[in-house]
């Protein structure tokens, strides 16, 4: 088919401390890659920015290596929450989900909400939703996050939250797969313009893992995922951190008033640089512009800019912002 214009997408699976080995990286490539090129191929065919936008996040909720839907952290009583949110930026209209538990994509209740009167439901009204959708119950726990849980449970939960990139091949048994424990950020999210020209941003997250129960995540909130007609966001990280500079939203609101992508991103990450906040963001604009931030060592992000798929993840460490 024709395109009006050039699609563009750029995903990430979270932030964090470095990984170490080319084993991780590889790792983490062949787990963002595909969702590109599926995402893209969605996007070649003429599907919607939502659309795709929730597919390449069902596809990231599913990936165990990320803190997301299935493999998410588990909090203090030992219990999954997660949350999630989806924004159409031609619509302005933001929907989301707040600790919702037993279910496999909780960006799914996201799209549902875009069409409610009640577009942010926490976990109570979250459960009821599932129940009206009769979407099937669904244990998002891995093993993995629950030897976390039993080992940090054994130590009283003195960690403030729990590790959440797994790094393979780093030890001496390229068989064997090791818990970069200080990797500790984890969040996914998907940002798409598509051949309308229109952009969406989603976001998912399993939360940062031993928090206090009813604590609240940016991936719900506009601080963590936005997008109007000239820019859309998605971000990770420390979410405080990332509620504390509200962080998608001032990089969408400055391009909104007339900023270029790449200005409003140095802007923005050289002033929480400045404030020692710890948090990374992927962005796109309506004219087709791609571009990253970090301030923590690295960003697992991924993008497809028309005619190649390229990433972030052997960035220098430090704050670094990049833009195509």
């Amino acid at each position: 088919m024709e395109l009006d214009v050039q699609p563009k997408v750029i995903i990430h699976g979270g932030a964090g401390s470095s990984l170490h080995g080319k084993g991780g990286v590889e790792a983490v490539r062949r787990s963002l890659y595909p969702v590109i090129e599926e995402v893209y191929a969605l996007l070649l065919e003429g599907k919607s920015a939502c659309e795709a936008v929730v597919r390449g996040c069902q596809m990231l909720e599913d990936d165990p290596l990320f803190n997301a839907g299935t493999g998410s952290v588990l909090q203090s009583d030992g219990q999954i929450r997660m949350s999630a949110a989806l924004m159409d930026g031609i619509a302005q209209r933001f929907s989301g989900t707040i600790n919702v538990s037993r279910v496999q994509h909780p960006i799914e209740l996201a799209l549902y909400l875009q069409s409610s009167p009640d577009r942010v439901l926490s976990d109570f009204g979250a459960a009821e939703l599932l129940r009206e959708l009769q979407l099937p119950s669904y244990d998002p726990i891995t093993e993995r996050r629950l030897n976390e849980w039993l080992q940090e449970r054994q130590e009283n939960f003195t960690k403030t939250m729990a590790a959440v990139v797994a790094e393979v091949g780093v030890g001496d048994d390229a068989d064997t797969t090791v818990v970069d424990t200080s990797a500790r950020r984890g969040t996914i999210g998907v940002v798409v313009l598509d051949s309308q020209g229109k952009l969406a941003s989603g976001t998912s997250t399993g939360g940062k893992g031993f928090e206090r129960i009813g604590r609240v995540s940016d991936s719900a909130m506009p601080a963590g995922n936005y997008a109007t007609a000239h820019a859309a966001v998605s971000c990770t990280g420390i979410g405080e951190d990332i509620i504390d500079e509200c962080l998608a939203a001032r990089i969408v609101v400055r391009v909104t008033d007339g900023m270029s992508l790449i200005d409003a991103m140095q802007r923005t990450f050289t002033e929480a640089s400045d404030r020692q906040r710890d948090l990374g963001a992927i962005a796109l604009d309506a004219s087709g512009a791609i571009a990253w931030g970090k301030t923590s060592d690295v960003i697992l992000a991924a993008f497809h800019d028309g005619n190649k798929i390229a990433d972030t993840l052997e960035l220098p460490v430090g704050t670094q912002v990049g833009c195509i």
